[in-house]
């Protein structure tokens, strides 16, 4: 059985064209949706697949341009392994989390609520720090899986969230959040406190999986950011070029 995952199947097919010249370097690759297509694949392998090979050097994107293949420091391997990627991670967590918020609201305990109530208020801190410093929304995360009283869980939970940090690909990811301000969302977190609150396990689950859905949408959101920036970039340019003549 291949335990590889869509996204090496997709970047080592995309490392075999560029090593026998069927997308040579300086060539500019497929767009996504024509990626996406071929290897029968959703948007978000696809642009793991692309972080992969940025990271390996084999890539660059180009200011309103696309992606381009560069040459190599060193030759590419024939295997990628970069462990986990960001959506799969947060697809992962938002089915694992969901079902544990969804336990943890008919057991949950009051002095937990009012744990969470403090880990909330260090989220807003530590927010408008402008840090970088996520420690409480992990912080939020395990509590609730600690308050379904199941030591699986809370493995499988803390499993993720430090996955998040060990994969190259998910801390590239980070990275990339931060510089473009995206911070743990306060309201989203205080609905699903809202939820456990009222030990209703249906919306708990809910706004566990609605936060967590979110936070693909904004992954997708970042891509497509930079893309339009690397535009709107290029187009300054071509108008001060103009300006210039």
């Amino acid at each position: 059985m291949d335990g590889r995952k869509l996204y090496q199947k997709v970047a080592e097919a995309m490392i075999a064209d560029i090593r026998d010249g069927t997308v040579p370097v300086g060539a500019k690759l497929p767009s996504e949706r024509d990626l996406a297509e071929r290897f029968r694949v959703s948007r978000p392998t696809v642009r793991e697949a692309m972080l992969a090979l940025e990271l390996k050097g084999l890539v660059e994107a180009r200011r309103g341009s696309g992606i381009f293949v560069v040459q190599p420091k060193q030759a590419p391997g024939e295997r990628l392994d970069f462990d986990i990627g960001p959506f799969e991670l947060t697809e992962a967590r938002a089915l694992f989390e969901g079902e544990a918020a969804a336990l943890a609201a008919t057991m949950i305990s009051a002095a937990e609520l009012t744990q969470l109530d403090d880990i909330l208020e260090k989220m807003i801190g530590q927010n408008a720090s402008d840090a970088g410093d996520e420690s409480a929304d992990r912080e939020f995360h395990i509590t609730i899986a600690r308050a379904t009283r199941n030591a699986a869980i809370v493995h499988v939970v803390e499993t993720l969230w430090d996955a998040r940090y060990k994969s190259p690909l998910c801390r590239h990811m980070l990275e990339r959040a931060r510089h473009h301000g995206v911070k743990p969302q306060i309201e989203e977190h205080a609905k699903i406190l809202e939820a456990l609150r009222c030990g209703n396990a249906a919306d708990a689950r809910d706004a566990m999986r609605g936060h967590l859905g979110r936070v693909i949408d904004g992954l997708l959101d970042i891509t497509e950011t930079e893309t339009l920036e690397r535009a709107k970039s290029e187009m300054q340019t071509r108008r001060d070029r103009y300006m210039r003549r």
